[in-house]
């Protein structure tokens, strides 16, 4: 870590799709300091390019001062903007012999057998990533279902194009991608899909990927419970033993439309200094990402970080904008509370409680496990029953997904006493003062 602490650190930086506490650090910022991001797309370009270990291209790890294990991060978004011109996204396809367990990951020439192959852009198309060795097609992935989409200056909508505008991309795809100068990915618009062309799209980009550093060295996009069971039993050198081991992580791959600005996301610390990383901005994604994959787009970040000293966190625990939260758990009106209080009084109720929303995280194999992870992280950090958590949710919140196969949010308007327990109650103030 550095020694020399910064007010606003600009990160630049970035690694070859892992996670974990032996990557090189990209600086220490002061607790409640700032720090800046121009981040390269993330999922599909990574996924291109054979010398990735991992689906994105996220920031070499933050160091946030006075962050030690036990701690959390509380980092709120200031700020998401969209720098790409335009993207390629879609249903995916692997291509056989270009990887061993994990396309994602342990990425393989399928005709020299090189491994992590250095490859060179030969042309336009799927076929145009090359083995520097062989020259053969080194990608591991294709287009299933493909489209390209080109925004407005103001990066409000974006409308899907036809083979002439999906070609025209391609042949200047760093320039339209606008990917930062130490990017090491290929473009995904090199690809050109042209599929359902002439769709008009509405965006609101957000940070996909943004997390605290896991104990164990991962592939930043297996940092979640349900890209993480690719993991177990696999024989690459990031390959897990079973289950209990994927409790290292620690859920920075969110995919939650609602990570975006203005938002505030409360990060578990596992290694001196957190490690904060950021990557994989999306333009937009309805709830799921039902694609597996959505508008990968290179974007800048605006964040202010600081330090919850002593409070230990099962799981991330997200403060989304008061708009994106369900109907029922937004934070009671004055008219609302004065109603409940009128209640009270008529039905001998002693106590009416004070409340505010919060989301915890939940990732796992699938929808039901990851609810099931955010039930026991919930009861875990407040000191209460599942039944409790799920009466409450039933009552004054809900489950969304944020990805399928299993990543959730569990919003819950919880009691102010329990989040003041907790050491979360002045952090969820701010947010919905």
């Amino acid at each position: 870590m550095s020694e020399q602490i910064h007010d606003r650190l600009e990160v630049d930086a970035f690694t070859l799709g892992l996670v974990g506490p032996d990557q090189e650090w990209a600086g220490t910022v002061a607790d409640g300091g700032t720090v800046t991001t121009h981040t390269p797309a993330g999922c599909w370009g990574p996924m291109i390019t054979p010398q990735f270990r991992g689906g994105h291209e996220v920031t070499r790890p933050i160091a946030v001062e006075n962050a030690e294990p036990g701690d959390a991060l509380v980092v709120h978004i200031k700020d998401v903007s969209v720098t790409s011109l335009a993207t390629s996204t879609g249903s995916m396809a692997e291509r056989e012999k270009a990887f061993g367990d994990d396309p994602f990951v342990d990425h393989r020439c399928p005709e020299c057998g090189t491994e992590w192959p250095e490859t060179v852009v030969e042309g336009t198309g799927e076929g145009s990533i090359r083995c520097a060795e062989c020259g053969a097609n080194a990608s591991s992935f294709g287009f299933e279902y493909g489209y390209t989409v080109v925004f407005d200056d103001d990066r409000t909508v974006g409308i899907t194009v036809g083979p002439d505008g999906a070609d025209d991309l391609a042949n200047r795809a760093d320039e339209a991608m606008a990917l930062p100068e130490n990017s090491r990915q290929h473009p995904i618009l090199l690809y050109k899909p042209d599929e359902m062309p002439g769709t008009l799209g509405r965006l609101r980009p957000f940070i996909g990927n943004i997390g605290t550093t896991p104990e164990v060295e991962l592939p930043d996009s297996h940092n979640a419970g349900d890209f993480g069971q690719f993991l177990i039993g696999a024989e690459h050198d990031w390959g897990l033993p079973d289950e209990a081991a994927l409790e290292a992580r620690t859920d920075g791959h969110l995919d939650s439309n609602e990570v975006r600005a203005g938002a505030t996301l409360i990060c578990p610390v596992r290694v001196p200094g957190g490690g904060l990383y950021v990557g994989d901005l999306h333009a937009n994604q309805g709830d799921g990402e039902l694609s597996l994959h959505t508008t990968d787009v290179s974007g800048t970040t605006e964040l202010e970080v600081s330090v919850l000293k002593d409070v230990t966190l099962p799981g991330p625990i997200l403060l989304p904008n008061e708009e994106d939260l369900p109907h029922i758990a937004k934070p009671y009106s004055p008219e609302e509370r004065a109603t409940g209080e009128a209640l009270a009084e008529e039905y001998a109720v002693d106590h009416l409680h004070d409340a505010l929303p919060i989301q915890v995280i939940g990732s796992g194999a699938t929808i039901n496990d990851a609810t099931d992870n955010a039930f026991a992280r919930a009861s875990e950090l407040f000191g209460i029953t599942e039944g409790e958590v799920r009466s409450r949710c039933t009552f004054t919140g809900g489950v969304e997904i944020a990805r399928l196969p299993g990543v959730v949010q569990l919003t819950m308007l919880t009691p102010v006493e329990l989040l003041e327990e907790a050491g979360l109650a002045d952090t969820v103030r701010e947010q919905y003062a």
